[in-house]
Parts: C-alpha cells; structure tokens; sequence
C-alpha cells in the first residue's frame, strides 16, 4: 500500500494558504527521514495561485524550497483545472516535479483533457483528482474514470472532499472503478463524520492503490485521514513495515505540535494515544510504564509496544525491567 502524504498542501489550509519556508522544509526531512516519499506540496490551492494574498512563499519559491530534495522521493503539486496554462506546466517541469496533480469537480472530466494533455507532454507523470466524487454515482464515476485513462492520465484519485461517504460507499466506488481502468486509483477522504480512517481501510480493501493522507490529520475542513494514524492502522495489519511510525510520532510530538500551536491548531490525537490504541495500553496503566522508561532511558512508544505485547493486564516491575534491559542492549 502506498501513502500518498498532501500535508504540505491540503495540511497548508490550517495555516492559511501555505506553510512557510521552515515548516515545509522541517516536514519533508521528517517525511523522508520515515520513508514517505510521494509528497505533494506548495499553495493550498495549488500552482498558479501564487498570486492570492497570504500565500508564504511564492510557487518559485516553493520549488527553490523542494530542489535538495529531488530524487529522494516523488514530489508534486496540485494544479486545479482552472488554473492550468501552459506557463504554469513549464515552471513545474523546469522546477524539476515529478508529477501534477489536476484537480476538478467529478462529472468535469472531459473539461480537463487541455490541462492534461499540457502536463503530459511536458513529461511529468499526470495524477488526476476527481473532487467530490459522491456527486456521481459509483457507475458514472467509473465512465468518467475510463475516459480520464484514455485522455492519458496515470493515476486518479477519488476524493471524498466534504467527508460525506460511509465505509461501504467507498467500497463501491472503488471495486467499481477498478473494474473499468487498469490505472493505478487512490482515495482521499475528509474527516467530517469521522470516518477517514475507516474509510481509507475500505478503499484500501476494495482495492485502492494508494491512500491520501496528512501529519496530524491537518487539511481543509474537518481535516484528511492522520498519516501517523493510517502508519499504524497498515502496521497492525503487517503492511508499510518499512515506515518508521515511532521516528514520525518523535517529530510531531517534539516539533511539529509545538509549531502548530503557534497557528491555533491543535493535535486532535496526539501521539501518545495513539500508541495507547495501537498496543492495547489503558491510560491507568501507562503511567507506571513511562515512569520505567524515563528512568532506564528507552524510548517510551516502543517501549510501550513491547511491555504490553507481553502483558497487557497489569505488567509487573520485574516485566518492566526485563523489557528495558532487552531494549538497552
């Protein structure tokens, strides 16, 4: 399964229209340092949109930002429709990006073959955004997805922008355009019911190829599916093993949290309860655990893990102690 991380984009609306040259500098380390590595980044709204007030930095500026990065991952912008051109396609391709990310309205697609075919034959790979896709029906969504496939684009993802959908809605979109296009297909889902875990699990179950999502669950509205969350949903299930969750849970917790504050955010899961989640831990007992792993200096998430991986009840102290000193070894 592959994570598909719009932090730096969609995540960007927390913070107004963009995140400053800082932050997008320290999540792209922090992103890369776990191994996520497609990432699309720059203006909330996309490139082209520099010009709007409040944006951080300018579309140049965003790819002067990204430039020591390149070939350490994938890394691209969203271009809406209306704002394809193209000056806007040759500043993506000479800023050195992988891929665009055209976004329009679902039941729109035959309204974007010109910006597709402008991204195309620049050479960057054509990712595709069917926004609101519950306007459509299953079946239309999966016409129109077959006409995006023959327009030339490589990837589309189904976007449940206002976090409408139910579990087994996703599902149905999904096996039903995976029926009709050989193209590799994503889900992007909002949180607005609370359902973008859930929903992310069953587009990836239905046969989803990858999966948007963002640190802390940051986007528009009631924001997307929490990466750190989905890392740890996927591991418990054996996949995306190679992701390093506890390195990206020491990231938000000791700098990104922090950083948001400064913008009014708050973290709504912070890391801590989401390892209490992920091991089984109940918080009445995770106090005696963290005050063991202070004072023998591991590190206390996967500490956590692997106390309660033995014993989940009621670890004993000789338990705690034989866990720190297999993990100081």
């Amino acid at each position: 399964m592959r994570l598909f991380d719009c932090t730096l984009r969609d995540g960007a609306n927390v913070a107004g229209l963009g995140f400053d040259r800082k932050l997008t500098v320290s999540m792209i380390e922090a992103m890369l340092a776990c191994g996520i590595t497609e990432i699309e980044f720059g203006n909330a709204h996309g490139i082209g949109c520099d010009y709007e007030p409040g944006v951080p930095l300018t579309d140049k500026e965003y790819l002067e930002v990204f430039r020591p990065y390149k070939g350490r991952g994938q890394f691209g912008m969203f271009l809406q429709n209306k704002a394809a051109s193209e000056e806007t396609v040759k500043e993506a391709k000479e800023g050195g990006l992988d891929f665009l990310r055209v976004g329009n309205l679902a039941g729109n697609g035959a309204q974007s073959e010109k910006a597709i075919a402008m991204v195309k034959a620049a050479g960057l790979k054509c990712r595709y955004a069917m926004m609101r896709v519950y306007l459509l029906t299953a079946e239309e969504a999966a016409q129109e997805a077959e006409l995006l496939e023959k327009l030339g684009v490589d990837e589309i993802t189904l976007m449940d922008s206002a976090g409408t959908m139910l579990a087994q809605e996703v599902s149905g979109y999904i096996r039903e355009v995976k029926k009709r296009v050989s193209i590799p297909i994503g889900f992007h889902g909002h949180n607005n019911l609370g359902m973008a875990a859930a929903n992310a699990l069953a587009a990836m179950e239905a046969g989803a190829d990858s999966l948007d999502c963002g640190l802390m669950g940051m986007a528009r509205s009631a924001g997307n599916c929490s990466t750190e969350l989905l890392i740890g949903l996927l591991q418990r299930m054996g996949k995306c093993t190679e992701l390093d969750l506890y390195g990206l849970l020491d990231y938000i917790d000791q700098e990104l949290e922090p950083e948001m504050k400064k913008y009014g955010f708050v973290n709504p899961l912070s890391p801590k309860d989401l390892i209490y989640g992920l091991s089984g831990c109940h918080s009445n007992v995770a106090p005696k655990i963290e005050k063991l792993a202070r004072e023998y200096g591991v590190p206390v998430y996967s500490y956590i893990m692997a106390v309660t991986a033995r014993d989940k009840r009621a670890p004993s102290e000789d338990l705690l102690k034989e866990v720190a000193l297999e993990m100081k070894k």
